[in-house]
């Protein structure tokens, strides 16, 4: 699995801050906060891969991973998966240990809720002395250190019993892994950002509530027009439309997924809420020809004790539109391709959080990030709640409350770009081979590297007590005792000659496969050697002490010449040919909505952080020369940018696009006491822009634009020339704005 950049730079913090505190004395906390869907288990599978393979590390490590309900299970399956090439650590049950202690990089799991009850087999004491208390005795008789995980701890973390078995269980270090973290008074902390994760497209850019419908606040919480305390049927016949909305979406974009509506059943009570669960049912099977019926599958249920049509129901194109579920289905559960929330008033809180909308945060597709159509990068809940409050756990703007349309398609066909996402700054691509092949050439390797030089042959000291290579590997070792090396000790030395020398890259497995097959292929290309055959061969002839600094020379040429690469790239731009005007845009609880005549989007919200903007809109309002107008966002393809270098290319996007009477379009960047210094590159990629159009035919105008006065009370200028031109603090070279 390629790792993500938020990904890498979160997992050498956890490195960083663990290394730091396992060094201190006594027992630490180190929390470790990031967002449902930003990929939580992965990036502690390759923190605990690089903690044991640290040769900074002098501790003996033995780890212990908890999680509730059956959570555990998954987060073994995920681990032992990332695991299963490296075998970096060994993961198990209590059944799994060897002779009841926990090994050097063994990560023992089990369920938190299950071991604090008093009668689970593996907390009491038993006729075989085979529970946790005699498992951590004998494992801290080897003088190994525990490092305990808390998974999704804001289920449990805060009991008085789970507390006493942090104290039993008696940690170096104490890694709480959650969206939520509930531990109090952490030692160290580590964060990943909501937007950092949104940018990489892993999951979706927010969660729109009631979609098509007039939300408002009241009083502070969130009520809907129509919908609240409205019908079952009412909200299931908005879910349902939706759904058919974004079936045609995924069509037109070429893309196999069939999404899901999950809609969330009351917990029982009372017989109440058995009869809902008949209404909802009746609705799906009559209206919509959705059921469990053999013949028809549509329907999947996943209740306690009642499980239908749920297998592989989380496959991209599995045949289910429709899953009935309560709350416990919620934890850890992954279905990407479920994207609608149905919750009845009935539902047991009105408080929305994290943990309710985590569902359906999931992008189906994470390694190619957003869709074109913006309706497929978010998530829809429909929902007959009166009187929602949004939980301060939820970045404010990711739930989305306002929701405004365009009234027209203006067919404005703009050429327009948005910065291409590279990830090679800290990884490396297919690039990195070719690179590797020229700079080996340059180098004459292939006349330097002597294949007949001696195999592995490691020096030791007499007294040197190695068990395994790894112990070898990060040690300069002479002596005249020698150890043959090879098979997977041999794969463990070359991965080790990799990583150490792929600074300043991050050394994830991708990136050490790139280095590898370079080395490969050399091998194959020049000295006919091919590695399916040779491996053995090949690996002991680039480790041994001959020929190493070769290739070291060469992976340090091809490193700078691959970063020089990548830094051109970064500068790239992505040309929008035909950008229009958006058809919807999503706006959460801080934006107020504002009265206007003019706007092509509608109603138009504003957060009203720019008096200039405010301004600008009133005058736009007053003009008789103008047909509609659109306040510009600032990011990726959904908004208008033009290109403007800065030492690197990079896009502009202006604050307005006027379109007038007489078909002009104007271009215009709201702007008050700035200096050329400061705007002059933005001025000139907006005036070669529209220069660049006007040539096209294009009936383009417009520039930065200010008021004379700072009260606003003077006119509207625009400048619609080069910087070159620009004199600060003057507008007597700027155009009166007449509109």
């Amino acid at each position: 699995m390629q790792l993500k950049i938020y990904q890498q730079n979160a997992i050498d913090e956890l490195l960083a801050k663990a290394k730091k505190l396992l060094n201190l004395g006594g027992s630490k906390k180190l929390v470790f906060k990031a967002p449902t869907g930003s990929g939580k288990t992965i990036m502690m599978a390759e923190f605990l891969r690089q903690l044991a393979d640290d040769k900074e590390v002098r501790q003996s490590l033995g780890f212990i991973w908890t999680a509730p309900r059956q959570l555990h299970i998954q987060s073994r399956e995920k681990l032992e998966n990332y695991f299963e090439t490296s075998r970096a650590l060994k993961c198990s049950f209590f059944e799994d240990l060897d002779d009841r202690k926990i090994s050097e990089n063994e990560i023992l799991f089990f369920n938190w809720e299950s071991i604090n009850k008093a009668d689970n087999i593996y907390i009491r004491d038993n006729e075989q002395d085979f529970n946790l208390s005699k498992v951590l005795e004998r494992t801290k008789e080897e003088s190994r250190e525990i490092i305990l995980v808390i998974d999704e701890a804001h289920h449990h973390a805060t009991s008085e019993i789970s507390q006493g078995l942090i104290q039993m269980i008696g940690p170096k270090l104490t890694i709480e892994v959650s969206a939520t973290p509930v531990l109090r008074d952490p030692d160290d902390m580590v964060s990943v950002a909501l937007e950092e994760v949104k940018r990489e497209g892993m999951i979706k850019k927010g969660i729109i509530l009631n979609d098509d419908f007039v939300n408002f606040i009241k009083q502070g919480k969130i009520q809907t027009q129509k919908l609240s305390g409205g019908s079952e049927e009412l909200v299931i016949d908005a879910a349902m439309k939706k759904r058919q909305e974004l079936v045609e979406a995924y069509k037109k974009e070429g893309v196999n997924v069939n999404p899901l509506v999950l809609i969330q059943l009351p917990d029982r009570k009372t017989s109440l809420e058995d009869r809902i669960r008949e209404r909802v049912e009746s609705i799906l099977k009559n209206k919509y020809n959705i059921s469990t019926e053999k013949e028809n599958n549509k329907l999947a249920i996943w209740l306690a004790g009642e499980h239908i049509n749920k297998e592989e129901v989380e496959k991209p194109d599995n045949y289910v539109e429709v899953l009935l579920f309560k709350q416990a289905i919620a934890l850890g559960w992954d279905c990407p391709r479920a994207q609608i929330l149905v919750l009845f008033r009935e539902w047991h809180s009105p408080i929305f959080s994290i943990q309710t909308v985590g569902r359906i945060m999931r992008m189906p597709e994470p390694d190619k990030g957003h869709y074109k159509n913006e309706i497929l990068n978010y998530g829809y809940v429909y929902t007959n709640l009166d009187n929602i409050e949004i939980r301060e756990d939820i970045a404010k703007d990711y739930i989305t409350i306002y929701t405004s349309k365009r009234r027209f398609d203006p067919k404005l066909s703009l050429l327009s770009c948005y910065p291409k996402r590279h990830r090679e700054k800290t990884r490396l691509s297919p690039l990195f081979i070719e690179i590797f092949l020229e700079k080996a050439k340059e180098y004459g390797l292939k006349k330097k590297v002597d294949i007949k030089a001696k195999k592995i042959d490691l020096k030791i000291i007499s007294d040197y007590k190695a068990e395994d290579v790894d112990a070898l590997a990060g040690a300069k070792i002479v002596g005249d005792k020698a150890i043959k090396v090879g098979g997977f000790d041999l794969q463990k030395l070359f991965d080790f000659f990799v990583r150490n020398n792929l600074t300043p890259f991050y050394p994830e497995d991708r990136s050490v496969g790139r280095v590898k097959e370079s080395i490969y292929k050399f091998f194959e290309q020049e000295l006919k050697m091919w590695y399916g055959d040779l491996w053995e061969e090949i690996v002991q002839i680039v480790l041994s002490d001959k020929n190493s600094r070769h290739f070291v020379n060469v992976l340090d040429k091809t490193k700078e010449k691959y970063k020089e690469e990548v830094e051109k790239r970064e500068s790239e731009m992505v040309d929008v040919p035909n950008w229009n005007i958006p058809k919807t845009l999503s706006y959460g609880g801080e934006y107020k909505k504002v009265e206007t005549k003019k706007s092509i989007m509608q109603p138009f919200y504003s957060d009203g952080r720019w008096k200039t903007e405010e301004v600008f809109i009133e005058f736009l309002e007053k003009s008789d020369k103008v047909e509609w107008w659109f306040k510009n966002g600032d990011r990726d393809a959904t908004f208008f940018a033009v290109p403007y270098d800065n030492e690197e290319k990079k896009p502009f996007y202006v604050d307005f696009i006027v379109k007038l009477k007489d078909g002009r379009i104007g271009l215009f960047d709201t702007k008050a006491g700035f200096t050329r210094q400061v705007a002059g590159p933005k001025i000139d990629g907006l005036y070669k822009y529209i220069q660049s159009e006007i040539k096209k035919g294009k009936k383009c105008f417009g520039g930065i634009v200010a008021n004379t006065e700072r009260n606003y009370r003077g006119r509207w200028v625009y400048f619609d020339k080069a910087s070159k031109d620009f004199k600060d603090n003057s507008f007597e070279n700027w155009i009166d704005l007449i509109l």
